[in-house]
Protein backbone atom coordinates (compact mmCIF):
# COMPACT_ATOMS: atom_id res chain seq x y z
CA UNK A 1 0.00 0.00 0.00
CA UNK A 2 2.86 2.32 0.86
CA UNK A 3 4.59 1.65 -2.46
CA UNK A 4 1.31 2.15 -4.31
CA UNK A 5 0.77 5.46 -2.49
CA UNK A 6 4.28 6.64 -3.34
CA UNK A 7 3.80 5.62 -6.96
CA UNK A 8 0.55 7.58 -7.17
CA UNK A 9 2.24 10.63 -5.64
CA UNK A 10 5.09 10.41 -8.15
CA UNK A 11 2.67 10.10 -11.07
CA UNK A 12 0.70 13.07 -9.75
CA UNK A 13 3.85 15.15 -9.40
CA UNK A 14 4.99 14.20 -12.89
CA UNK A 15 1.60 15.17 -14.32
CA UNK A 16 1.78 18.55 -12.58
CA UNK A 17 5.26 19.23 -13.96
CA UNK A 18 4.27 18.02 -17.43
CA UNK A 19 1.22 20.32 -17.38
CA UNK A 20 3.46 23.25 -16.47
CA UNK A 21 5.88 22.34 -19.27
CA UNK A 22 2.99 22.05 -21.73
CA UNK A 23 1.72 25.47 -20.64
CA UNK A 24 5.18 26.93 -21.16
CA UNK A 25 5.28 25.56 -24.71
CA UNK A 26 1.69 26.40 -25.59
CA UNK A 27 0.72 29.68 -23.92
CA UNK A 28 1.49 32.84 -25.89
CA UNK A 29 0.07 34.85 -22.97
CA UNK A 30 2.54 35.16 -20.09
CA UNK A 31 -0.21 36.11 -17.64
CA UNK A 32 -2.05 32.83 -18.25
CA UNK A 33 1.11 30.84 -17.64
CA UNK A 34 1.98 32.68 -14.43
CA UNK A 35 -1.53 32.04 -13.06
CA UNK A 36 -0.71 28.31 -13.05
CA UNK A 37 2.59 28.60 -11.20
CA UNK A 38 1.29 29.06 -7.58
CA UNK A 39 -1.35 26.37 -8.11
CA UNK A 40 1.16 23.83 -9.40
CA UNK A 41 3.74 24.74 -6.76
CA UNK A 42 1.37 24.39 -3.81
CA UNK A 43 -0.07 21.08 -5.06
CA UNK A 44 3.33 19.66 -5.95
CA UNK A 45 4.76 20.34 -2.49
CA UNK A 46 1.51 19.78 -0.62
CA UNK A 47 1.41 23.17 1.09
CA UNK A 48 -1.41 25.64 1.74
CA UNK A 49 -0.21 28.46 -0.48
CA UNK A 50 2.29 29.81 -2.95
CA UNK A 51 3.17 33.35 -4.04
CA UNK A 52 4.89 34.44 -7.25
CA UNK A 53 6.46 37.92 -7.44
CA UNK A 54 7.89 38.57 -10.96
CA UNK A 55 10.17 41.49 -11.81
CA UNK A 56 10.17 43.77 -14.84
CA UNK A 57 13.20 44.18 -17.08
CA UNK A 58 14.42 47.15 -15.01
CA UNK A 59 14.20 45.16 -11.76
CA UNK A 60 10.98 46.62 -10.34
CA UNK A 61 8.19 44.40 -9.01
CA UNK A 62 5.86 43.57 -11.89
CA UNK A 63 2.69 44.39 -9.94
CA UNK A 64 0.24 43.43 -12.70
CA UNK A 65 1.66 39.89 -12.82
CA UNK A 66 1.81 39.00 -9.10
CA UNK A 67 0.07 35.64 -8.59
CA UNK A 68 -0.98 33.85 -5.39
CA UNK A 69 -2.99 30.73 -4.58
CA UNK A 70 -6.25 31.74 -2.95
CA UNK A 71 -6.71 31.98 0.84
CA UNK A 72 -8.58 34.40 3.07
CA UNK A 73 -5.95 37.15 3.14
CA UNK A 74 -4.38 36.58 -0.30
CA UNK A 75 -5.69 39.78 -1.92
CA UNK A 76 -4.70 41.81 1.12
CA UNK A 77 -1.14 40.44 0.80
CA UNK A 78 -1.01 41.49 -2.87
CA UNK A 79 -2.21 45.01 -1.98
CA UNK A 80 0.52 45.27 0.66
CA UNK A 81 3.15 44.09 -1.82
CA UNK A 82 2.06 46.74 -4.31
CA UNK A 83 2.54 49.36 -1.56
CA UNK A 84 6.04 48.00 -0.76
CA UNK A 85 7.94 51.12 -1.88
CA UNK A 86 11.45 49.67 -2.23
CA UNK A 87 10.08 47.18 -4.77
CA UNK A 88 8.87 50.02 -7.02
CA UNK A 89 12.38 51.42 -7.59
CA UNK A 90 14.46 50.57 -10.65
CA UNK A 91 17.18 48.00 -9.93
CA UNK A 92 15.38 46.52 -6.93
CA UNK A 93 15.97 42.93 -8.08
CA UNK A 94 19.73 43.42 -8.44
CA UNK A 95 20.40 43.98 -4.72
CA UNK A 96 20.28 41.00 -2.35
CA UNK A 97 19.63 43.22 0.67
CA UNK A 98 16.43 44.55 -0.92
CA UNK A 99 15.26 41.04 -1.81
CA UNK A 100 15.85 39.99 1.80
CA UNK A 101 13.84 43.00 2.93
CA UNK A 102 10.93 41.79 0.78
CA UNK A 103 11.29 38.30 2.29
CA UNK A 104 11.01 39.82 5.79
CA UNK A 105 8.04 41.94 4.69
CA UNK A 106 6.16 38.84 3.48
CA UNK A 107 7.16 36.79 6.54
CA UNK A 108 5.91 39.57 8.81
CA UNK A 109 2.57 39.68 7.02
CA UNK A 110 2.12 35.87 7.12
CA UNK A 111 3.11 35.88 10.80
CA UNK A 112 3.79 32.33 12.01
CA UNK A 113 3.67 30.67 8.58
CA UNK A 114 6.44 28.33 7.53
CA UNK A 115 7.98 29.76 4.31
CA UNK A 116 10.48 28.65 1.71
CA UNK A 117 11.57 31.05 -1.03
CA UNK A 118 13.92 31.03 -4.01
CA UNK A 119 14.73 33.37 -6.88
CA UNK A 120 13.77 32.97 -10.53
CA UNK A 121 17.04 33.35 -12.45
CA UNK A 122 17.53 33.43 -16.21
CA UNK A 123 20.71 34.46 -18.06
CA UNK A 124 22.21 35.51 -14.73
CA UNK A 125 19.40 37.97 -13.90
CA UNK A 126 16.81 37.69 -11.17
CA UNK A 127 13.43 37.68 -12.91
CA UNK A 128 11.29 37.10 -9.82
CA UNK A 129 10.85 35.32 -6.53
CA UNK A 130 8.59 32.40 -5.53
CA UNK A 131 7.36 31.57 -2.03
CA UNK A 132 5.64 28.41 -0.75
CA UNK A 133 4.15 28.46 2.74
CA UNK A 134 1.98 26.78 5.36
CA UNK A 135 -0.14 29.33 7.19
CA UNK A 136 -0.57 27.41 10.45
CA UNK A 137 2.78 25.81 11.05
CA UNK A 138 6.24 24.85 9.80
CA UNK A 139 6.87 23.27 6.44
CA UNK A 140 7.44 19.55 6.13
CA UNK A 141 10.41 19.83 3.82
CA UNK A 142 12.75 17.54 1.91
CA UNK A 143 15.46 17.71 -0.74
CA UNK A 144 12.91 16.47 -3.30
CA UNK A 145 10.63 19.38 -2.42
CA UNK A 146 13.48 21.83 -2.87
CA UNK A 147 14.34 20.39 -6.29
CA UNK A 148 10.72 20.53 -7.38
CA UNK A 149 10.39 24.17 -6.38
CA UNK A 150 13.69 25.00 -8.06
CA UNK A 151 12.48 23.32 -11.24
CA UNK A 152 9.28 25.41 -11.16
CA UNK A 153 11.36 28.54 -10.51
CA UNK A 154 13.61 27.77 -13.50
CA UNK A 155 10.67 27.15 -15.85
CA UNK A 156 8.97 30.36 -14.67
CA UNK A 157 12.18 32.38 -15.10
CA UNK A 158 12.46 31.01 -18.62
CA UNK A 159 8.87 32.05 -19.39
CA UNK A 160 9.45 35.60 -18.11
CA UNK A 161 12.77 35.90 -19.96
CA UNK A 162 11.19 34.67 -23.21
CA UNK A 163 8.38 37.20 -22.86
CA UNK A 164 10.84 40.06 -22.26
CA UNK A 165 12.88 39.01 -25.30
CA UNK A 166 9.70 38.80 -27.38
CA UNK A 167 8.70 42.31 -26.29
CA UNK A 168 12.14 43.59 -27.25
CA UNK A 169 11.91 41.91 -30.66
CA UNK A 170 8.52 43.50 -31.25
CA UNK A 171 9.88 46.93 -30.29
CA UNK A 172 12.77 46.46 -32.71
CA UNK A 173 10.36 45.37 -35.43
CA UNK A 174 8.29 48.50 -34.89
CA UNK A 175 11.42 50.66 -35.05
CA UNK A 176 12.58 48.82 -38.18
CA UNK A 177 9.22 49.46 -39.83
CA UNK A 178 9.42 53.14 -38.88
CA UNK A 179 12.99 53.33 -40.22
CA UNK A 180 11.96 51.66 -43.45
CA UNK A 181 9.09 54.09 -43.88
CA UNK A 182 11.37 57.02 -42.99
CA UNK A 183 14.03 55.84 -45.42
CA UNK A 184 11.43 55.46 -48.15
CA UNK A 185 10.11 58.97 -47.54
CA UNK A 186 13.60 60.44 -47.50
CA UNK A 187 14.54 58.60 -50.68
CA UNK A 188 11.52 60.17 -52.34
CA UNK A 189 12.61 63.62 -51.14
CA UNK A 190 16.05 63.37 -52.72
CA UNK A 191 16.01 63.77 -56.52
CA UNK A 192 15.50 60.47 -58.35
CA UNK A 193 17.73 61.72 -61.13
CA UNK A 194 19.76 64.77 -62.03
CA UNK A 195 17.88 67.25 -64.24
CA UNK A 196 19.00 68.26 -67.68
CA UNK A 197 20.58 71.72 -67.51
CA UNK A 198 21.93 73.15 -70.71
CA UNK A 199 25.71 73.03 -71.00
CA UNK A 200 26.41 71.07 -67.82
CA UNK A 201 26.74 67.43 -66.77
CA UNK A 202 25.38 66.51 -63.29
CA UNK A 203 25.78 63.48 -61.00
CA UNK A 204 24.79 63.03 -57.33
CA UNK A 205 24.67 60.37 -54.62
CA UNK A 206 23.78 60.19 -50.92
CA UNK A 207 24.99 57.30 -48.79
CA UNK A 208 23.34 57.40 -45.33
CA UNK A 209 25.28 56.08 -42.33
CA UNK A 210 21.91 55.00 -40.87
CA UNK A 211 18.80 53.90 -42.72
CA UNK A 212 17.53 57.48 -42.38
CA UNK A 213 20.00 60.34 -42.64
CA UNK A 214 20.19 64.12 -42.33
CA UNK A 215 21.98 64.94 -45.61
CA UNK A 216 20.07 66.74 -48.34
CA UNK A 217 20.79 67.97 -51.83
CA UNK A 218 18.43 69.30 -54.45
CA UNK A 219 18.13 70.82 -57.91
CA UNK A 220 15.21 73.26 -58.14
CA UNK A 221 14.15 75.28 -61.19
CA UNK A 222 13.52 78.90 -60.23
CA UNK A 223 10.71 78.97 -62.81
CA UNK A 224 9.04 75.56 -62.62
CA UNK A 225 6.32 76.59 -65.05
CA UNK A 226 8.83 76.40 -67.92
CA UNK A 227 9.08 73.13 -69.83
CA UNK A 228 11.46 71.45 -72.24
CA UNK A 229 14.39 73.45 -73.58
CA UNK A 230 13.22 76.65 -71.90
CA UNK A 231 13.52 74.97 -68.49
CA UNK A 232 16.97 73.58 -69.38
CA UNK A 233 18.15 77.10 -70.26
CA UNK A 234 16.50 78.64 -67.18
CA UNK A 235 18.11 79.45 -63.84
CA UNK A 236 18.46 76.56 -61.37
CA UNK A 237 19.02 76.42 -57.61
CA UNK A 238 21.71 73.90 -56.63
CA UNK A 239 22.07 73.24 -52.91
CA UNK A 240 23.42 70.82 -50.36
CA UNK A 241 22.88 70.69 -46.60
CA UNK A 242 23.32 68.65 -43.45
CA UNK A 243 21.32 68.53 -40.21
CA UNK A 244 23.58 68.11 -37.18
CA UNK A 245 22.77 64.59 -36.02
CA UNK A 246 21.73 61.30 -37.59
CA UNK A 247 18.75 59.02 -37.89
CA UNK A 248 15.04 59.82 -37.96
CA UNK A 249 15.11 63.21 -36.11
CA UNK A 250 17.68 64.61 -38.55
CA UNK A 251 15.75 63.22 -41.51
CA UNK A 252 12.47 64.75 -40.33
CA UNK A 253 14.04 68.18 -39.82
CA UNK A 254 15.59 68.10 -43.26
CA UNK A 255 12.19 67.17 -44.68
CA UNK A 256 10.71 70.27 -43.07
CA UNK A 257 13.52 72.48 -44.39
CA UNK A 258 13.11 71.07 -47.88
CA UNK A 259 9.54 72.34 -48.02
CA UNK A 260 10.59 75.78 -46.78
CA UNK A 261 13.46 75.96 -49.27
CA UNK A 262 11.34 75.04 -52.27
CA UNK A 263 8.92 77.80 -51.38
CA UNK A 264 11.77 80.31 -50.96
CA UNK A 265 13.33 79.42 -54.33
CA UNK A 266 10.17 80.55 -56.11
CA UNK A 267 10.64 84.04 -54.67
CA UNK A 268 13.55 84.62 -57.07
CA UNK A 269 15.62 86.28 -54.33
CA UNK A 270 19.44 86.08 -54.36
CA UNK A 271 21.11 83.30 -52.33
CA UNK A 272 21.97 85.44 -49.30
CA UNK A 273 18.34 86.61 -48.91
CA UNK A 274 17.04 83.06 -49.26
CA UNK A 275 19.32 81.83 -46.46
CA UNK A 276 18.35 84.81 -44.31
CA UNK A 277 14.63 84.12 -44.74
CA UNK A 278 15.05 80.38 -44.26
CA UNK A 279 16.94 80.98 -41.02
CA UNK A 280 14.10 83.08 -39.66
CA UNK A 281 11.40 80.65 -40.78
CA UNK A 282 13.13 77.61 -39.24
CA UNK A 283 14.32 79.31 -36.06
CA UNK A 284 11.55 78.12 -33.74
CA UNK A 285 11.47 74.50 -34.95
CA UNK A 286 15.25 74.14 -34.79
CA UNK A 287 15.55 75.74 -31.34
CA UNK A 288 12.99 73.26 -29.95
CA UNK A 289 14.94 70.34 -31.36
CA UNK A 290 18.34 71.75 -30.22
CA UNK A 291 19.75 71.10 -33.69
CA UNK A 292 21.31 73.26 -36.36
CA UNK A 293 21.69 73.01 -40.13
CA UNK A 294 24.59 73.73 -42.47
CA UNK A 295 23.54 74.68 -45.98
CA UNK A 296 25.28 75.82 -49.15
CA UNK A 297 22.87 77.48 -51.57
CA UNK A 298 23.72 78.48 -55.13
CA UNK A 299 21.86 79.40 -58.30
CA UNK A 300 23.24 78.81 -61.78
CA UNK A 301 22.31 80.53 -65.05
CA UNK A 302 23.27 78.31 -68.03
CA UNK A 303 23.10 81.23 -70.47
CA UNK A 304 25.86 83.20 -68.74
CA UNK A 305 27.44 80.38 -66.66
CA UNK A 306 27.21 82.64 -63.63
CA UNK A 307 26.98 80.85 -60.29
CA UNK A 308 25.83 82.95 -57.32
CA UNK A 309 26.18 81.41 -53.88
CA UNK A 310 25.80 81.89 -50.12
CA UNK A 311 26.94 79.61 -47.33
CA UNK A 312 25.46 78.80 -43.91
CA UNK A 313 28.64 77.28 -42.44
CA UNK A 314 28.60 74.26 -44.79
CA UNK A 315 31.73 72.66 -46.22
CA UNK A 316 32.74 74.99 -49.07
CA UNK A 317 32.39 73.30 -52.48
CA UNK A 318 35.56 72.70 -54.47
CA UNK A 319 35.96 74.22 -57.95
CA UNK A 320 38.39 72.68 -60.41
CA UNK A 321 39.46 75.33 -62.93
CA UNK A 322 40.25 73.49 -66.16
CA UNK A 323 42.30 76.35 -67.62
CA UNK A 324 44.70 76.59 -64.66
CA UNK A 325 44.52 72.93 -63.42
CA UNK A 326 43.94 74.03 -59.87
CA UNK A 327 41.24 73.73 -57.18
CA UNK A 328 39.73 76.61 -55.24
CA UNK A 329 37.13 76.70 -52.47
CA UNK A 330 33.84 78.56 -52.87
CA UNK A 331 32.95 80.13 -49.56
CA UNK A 332 30.97 83.05 -48.19
CA UNK A 333 30.42 84.28 -44.61
CA UNK A 334 27.38 83.00 -42.74
CA UNK A 335 26.23 81.26 -39.54
CA UNK A 336 24.48 77.94 -39.13
CA UNK A 337 20.75 77.91 -39.87
CA UNK A 338 18.94 78.10 -36.54
CA UNK A 339 21.78 79.61 -34.51
CA UNK A 340 20.90 83.33 -34.52
CA UNK A 341 17.53 84.83 -35.53
CA UNK A 342 19.05 87.87 -37.25
CA UNK A 343 22.05 86.19 -38.88
CA UNK A 344 23.29 87.81 -42.09
CA UNK A 345 24.78 85.96 -45.04
CA UNK A 346 27.27 87.04 -47.68
CA UNK A 347 26.76 86.51 -51.38
CA UNK A 348 29.49 85.82 -53.95
CA UNK A 349 29.58 84.75 -57.58
CA UNK A 350 31.85 82.98 -60.04
CA UNK A 351 31.74 82.38 -63.80
CA UNK A 352 32.29 78.78 -64.85
CA UNK A 353 34.32 77.92 -67.96
CA UNK A 354 34.24 74.85 -70.24
CA UNK A 355 35.78 71.85 -68.47
CA UNK A 356 35.36 73.35 -64.98
CA UNK A 357 34.14 70.91 -62.31
CA UNK A 358 32.25 71.92 -59.18
CA UNK A 359 32.11 69.47 -56.27
CA UNK A 360 29.50 69.85 -53.49
CA UNK A 361 29.87 67.50 -50.51
CA UNK A 362 28.93 66.95 -46.85
CA UNK A 363 31.28 66.43 -43.92
CA UNK A 364 30.51 62.70 -43.87
CA UNK A 365 33.02 62.52 -46.73
CA UNK A 366 35.94 64.43 -45.21
CA UNK A 367 35.30 63.15 -41.67
CA UNK A 368 35.18 59.47 -42.68
CA UNK A 369 37.65 57.50 -40.50
CA UNK A 370 40.28 55.34 -42.15
CA UNK A 371 41.83 52.06 -41.07
CA UNK A 372 44.51 54.00 -39.17
CA UNK A 373 41.85 56.20 -37.47
CA UNK A 374 42.88 59.26 -39.49
CA UNK A 375 40.26 61.20 -41.48
CA UNK A 376 39.72 61.35 -45.22
CA UNK A 377 39.97 65.18 -44.89
CA UNK A 378 39.67 67.95 -47.46
CA UNK A 379 43.25 67.75 -48.71
CA UNK A 380 42.80 64.09 -49.71
CA UNK A 381 39.48 64.93 -51.38
CA UNK A 382 41.15 67.70 -53.38
CA UNK A 383 43.86 65.31 -54.58
CA UNK A 384 41.24 62.76 -55.64
CA UNK A 385 39.27 65.46 -57.47
CA UNK A 386 42.38 66.75 -59.25
CA UNK A 387 43.27 63.24 -60.39
CA UNK A 388 39.77 62.58 -61.76
CA UNK A 389 39.58 65.94 -63.53
CA UNK A 390 43.00 65.56 -65.20
CA UNK A 391 41.79 62.30 -66.75
CA UNK A 392 38.88 64.12 -68.38
CA UNK A 393 36.16 62.03 -66.74
CA UNK A 394 32.50 63.02 -66.93
CA UNK A 395 30.42 63.92 -63.87
CA UNK A 396 29.21 60.37 -63.14
CA UNK A 397 32.68 58.91 -63.57
CA UNK A 398 34.14 61.52 -61.21
CA UNK A 399 31.43 60.72 -58.65
CA UNK A 400 32.05 56.98 -58.92
CA UNK A 401 35.80 57.39 -58.58
CA UNK A 402 35.46 59.58 -55.48
CA UNK A 403 33.29 56.97 -53.74
CA UNK A 404 35.71 54.21 -54.76
CA UNK A 405 38.55 56.18 -53.15
CA UNK A 406 36.42 56.82 -50.05
CA UNK A 407 35.47 53.14 -49.70
CA UNK A 408 39.05 52.05 -50.14
CA UNK A 409 40.13 54.51 -47.44
CA UNK A 410 37.45 53.43 -44.94
CA UNK A 411 38.03 49.72 -45.59
CA UNK A 412 35.76 46.96 -46.91
CA UNK A 413 34.57 45.80 -43.47
CA UNK A 414 33.77 49.22 -42.04
CA UNK A 415 30.75 51.48 -42.44
CA UNK A 416 30.67 55.26 -42.60
CA UNK A 417 30.08 57.03 -39.30
CA UNK A 418 28.09 59.86 -40.89
CA UNK A 419 25.98 60.39 -43.99
CA UNK A 420 28.13 61.07 -47.07
CA UNK A 421 26.72 63.04 -50.03
CA UNK A 422 28.45 64.28 -53.17
CA UNK A 423 27.15 66.33 -56.10
CA UNK A 424 29.35 66.84 -59.19
CA UNK A 425 28.67 69.54 -61.79
CA UNK A 426 30.88 69.66 -64.87
CA UNK A 427 30.66 72.31 -67.57
CA UNK A 428 30.67 70.58 -70.92
CA UNK A 429 33.93 70.99 -72.83
CA UNK A 430 32.17 71.57 -76.14
CA UNK A 431 30.33 74.63 -74.84
CA UNK A 432 31.53 77.93 -76.25
CA UNK A 433 29.86 81.25 -75.46
CA UNK A 434 30.50 84.67 -77.01
CA UNK A 435 33.02 86.75 -75.12
CA UNK A 436 30.36 89.43 -74.55
CA UNK A 437 28.33 87.12 -72.34
CA UNK A 438 30.04 88.18 -69.13
CA UNK A 439 29.64 91.86 -69.84
CA UNK A 440 25.95 91.38 -70.56
CA UNK A 441 25.54 89.54 -67.26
Amino acid sequence: MLLESLSKEQRSNQELLVSLGFALRSFANLHRFLELVPVVASRLIGVEGALLVPFQSDGRIWTDYIQISAFDESQALIRNLISFKPGMSSGFATEDTKLMAMDRFIQKYLKNAGIFSTSLIARGRVRGRIYVFNLKGPLVWSEVHRRHIQLIADLTALAIENDLILQQIRRHERVDRQLSIGAEIQAQLLPDYCPKIEGVDLAARCRPAFEVGGDYYDFIPTRPELIGGRRERGRWALLIGDVMGKGIPAGLLMTMLRGMLRAEVLSGLPPDRILHDLNQLAQEDLSHSHRFVTLFYSDFDPRTRRLRYANAAHNPPLLWKAEHHCVRRLDAPGLLIGLEPEAEYGCSEVFLEPGDVLLYYTDGVTEAPGLNKDRFDEARLIRCLESACRHGLNAQEILDQLFVRLDRFVGPDHDLEDDASIVVLKVEDALRLPSVAKSLA
